[in-house]
């Protein structure tokens, strides 16, 4: 048995890539900072910069939503990819997400009347989560 899973949270470097291969396949490419959880030996945090990979629909969204800035999780596999160039075997090691979820808001000082893109302009669905709902035994299915 394997498993390659891999959950980041960080924030998006820039705007993210989107293209599509000849057979209408969207794909898009951003790089995602994580900070470290500990200081090196000056008291700094480091940071790892991290190439995602989305494709289809999800490359679309990302492309339309995720910002430069913004704080985001992400969930897929890591992928090491090898090939030949004129200057010898290359590699780059991304991570091909399957999940991405946006966090908070955007980092950048926009508009703060700007909606999330995942909010309606009705009021919210979800302000009264984690409260009791009002339902009886007969609107349930089972």
């Amino acid at each position: 048995m394997s498993l390659n899973r891999i959950i980041l949270i960080g924030r998006a470097t820039k705007d993210p890539e989107l293209r599509y291969l000849p057979n209408g396949t969207a794909t898009a490419t951003f790089t995602l900072a994580v900070d470290r959880p500990f200081t090196n030996g000056n008291g700094n945090k480091e940071t790892d910069f991290i190439n995602i990979v989305v494709w289809k629909q999800l490359a679309e969204t990302v492309a339309n939503y995720l910002k430069k800035g913004r704080l985001n999780a992400v969930e897929g596999r890591l992928q090491i990819r090898r090939w030949e160039s004129e200057n010898g075997t290359r590699y780059i090691t991304e991570v091909v997400a399957d999940n991405v979820r946006f966090l908070g808001g955007n980092s950048s000082q926009g508009d703060p009347n700007e909606r999330e893109p995942y909010q309606s302009s009705n009021q919210d669905p979800f302000r009264d989560d984690g409260k009791p709902i009002d339902i009886s035994d007969d609107d349930l299915p089972f």
